[in-house]
C-alpha cells in the first residue's frame, strides 16, 4: 500500500542511488491520502498537485534534496493511524501532508501533532482543530470546513431561496457543512438529511425532493458520492426545476465521471482553474500536461502546500532542528499562493477570498468549474478567536 517517490534536482521522479551521507541529509515528506476506494480521485489529486509543486522546486526545498513517502489511508481511522506511526517513527519523515477527509484528520491528528511533527493539511479543515483545540504544529491550506458551505448559504439568501433541501453525508465535514450553511441562510429549511458515507442509492432522497419542491437543494457529496448523486439527480430530471448549491460534489475530482449531468451546477469554492493569475495558468498548463486532466482545489491546495513547506525551510536556512522557529516561518506563509491574496490566520487556518462556481464544458470537451462571482474577500473563520496556540 506504500509508494515511496524520491524526487530530486530535474525530474519528477527519480531513483537513483545516493550515498548513505547524502540520503540522511534529504528532507522527507510524509503524505497520506486516500487513493483507494470511490474518493481515490481526490487522493491522486493531491498526490499529483504535490509532485508538480517539489518538481517546480527543482525536488529540493531549502537547497536539501526531498524524498516524499506515499501512502493510503484507504479511508479508514484505524488504518490511518497505523499508516501515519509508519510515516513518523519507521520513516522519520519531517512533515506530514494530508488528510482528504476530517475523520482521517482527527485521527491522525493528535499522533502527528504530539510527536512535534508539522501536520500540513491540502483539504480537510474541521472547526475541531480551528477554536480552542488548535495546534502549533498544525497548518491548513484550504479552508476551514464550514467556510466554503458558507458561500451557497449566502448565495441562498441572497437569491430568495425560500424553501431550502440539505443533504450531506453523516461525519463531521457534514455536519460542518450544516453549520456553514446556516450562518446566513435565514430560510425554511424542508429537510436535513444525514446520509452513510457508503451511499450509492440516493433514489429515495429524490423522491423526497421530488414531492416537497423546495426551491433549491444544497449538498455536500464528495468522490463518488458525488458522481452518484449527480447521475441520478439528472436522470430523475430534477436537474432541470430545482437548482443545485454544492460543495465538492461536482468539482475536477468528479467530473470526468459526471459530465454532462453536472453542467450548470453551482459550488462554492476558494479558487478554479480558470481563476486569472499569471501562477495559477501556469500550474493548470502544467498539471493538464502531466496528468491529463484539469487540476481542482484538491491539486492546487497540495501544490501550495509544497511551496508552504518550501518557504518555512527557506526561512530556517534548511535548519529543521528548532521547531519553533520552523513554526514561525510556516505562519510567515512566504510564497505565492495559486490562489492570490493568501495568509494564515492566528490558528493555522488561511484569510483568503471565496467564489461561487458553475460548472462548464470547454471548447475542447473537458468539464472544470469556473467563477461566477466573488462571495467573502480576505474571510477568517469564525472559530480563529478561541485558538491561544503560539508559534
Amino acid at each position: 500500500m506504500k509508494t515511496q517517490l524520491t524526487l530530486a534536482a530535474a525530474a519528477l521522479l527519480l531513483g537513483t542511488a545516493m550515498s548513505p551521507a547524502l540520503a540522511q541529509e534529504k528532507i522527507k515528506l510524509g503524505v497520506i491520502v486516500t487513493l483507494s476506494g470511490p474518493a481515490a480521485a481526490l487522493g491522486q489529486q493531491v498526490r499529483d498537485g504535490f509532485a508538480l509543486g517539489v518538481k517546480d522546486l527543482g525536488g529540493k526545498m531549502g537547497g536539501r534534496e526531498v524524498e516524499v513517502v506515499v501512502v493510503d489511508d484507504e479511508l479508514k481511522p484505524d488504518a490511518a493511524v497505523t499508516k501515519v506511526k509508519g510515516l513518523l517513527e519507521r520513516d522519520k519523515v519531517d512533515f506530514v501532508v494530508g488528510p482528504i477527509f476530517s475523520n482521517i484528520l482527527q485521527a491522525i491528528h493528535r499522533p502527528v501533532t504530539e510527536s512535534k511533527t508539522f501536520l500540513i493539511s491540502p483539504n480537510a479543515g474541521p472547526s475541531t482543530f480551528a477554536g480552542k483545540d488548535c495546534n502549533p504544529f498544525f497548518y491548513v491550506t484550504s479552508y476551514q470546513n464550514d467556510q466554503v458551505h458558507e458561500i451557497l448559504g449566502k448565495v441562498a439568501q441572497d437569491r430568495g431561496y425560500k424553501r431550502m433541501y440539505l443533504m450531506v453525508p453523516n461525519y463531521q465535514a457534514g455536519k460542518d457543512s450544516v453549520a456553514g450553511f446556516k450562518l446566513d441562510y435565514k430560510g425554511e429549511i424542508v429537510e436535513e438529511s444525514y446520509m452513510p458515507l457508503n451511499t450509492l442509492d440516493f433514489q429515495p432522497e429524490l423522491s423526497k425532493i421530488s414531492s416537497q419542491k423546495p426551491d433549491a437543494l444544497f449538498t455536500f457529496m464528495p468522490g463518488g458520492l458525488g458522481v452518484n448523486l449527480v447521475k441520478q439527480y439528472k436522470q430523475a430530471g430534477l436537474a432541470d426545476s430545482i437548482p443545485v448549491l454544492s460543495a465538492f460534489t461536482v468539482d475536477e475530482s468528479t467530473l470526468p465521471a459526471q459530465q454532462d449531468a453536472a453542467v450548470g451546477m453551482f459550488g462554492g469554492a476558494n479558487w478554479a482553474p480558470n481563476l486569472d493569475n499569471p501562477q495559477n495558468k501556469k500550474f493548470v498548463a502544467a498539471y493538464e500536461a502531466a496528468y491529463n486532466g484539469v487540476p481542482g482545489t484538491y491539486a492546487f491546495q497540495a501544490y501550495d502546500a509544497a511551496m508552504l513547506i518550501d518557504s518555512a525551510i527557506k526561512g530556517v536556512k534548511g535548519d529543521l532542528s528548532n521547531k519553533d522557529a520552523v513554526g514561525a516561518a510556516l505562519k510567515k506563509a512566504d510564497f505565492t499562493s495559486l490562489r492570490g491574496a493568501f495568509k494564515f490566520n492566528t490558528n493555522g487556518y488561511p484569510i483568503q477570498d471565496f467564489y461561487l462556481t458553475k460548472v462548464a464544458k470547454r471548447p475542447d470537451g473537458k468539464f472544470q468549474t469556473e467563477v461566477v462571482q466573488k462571495v467573502f474577500e480576505n474571510y477568517g473563520d469564525r472559530y480563529a478567536k478561541d485558538c491561544k496556540a503560539a508559534n
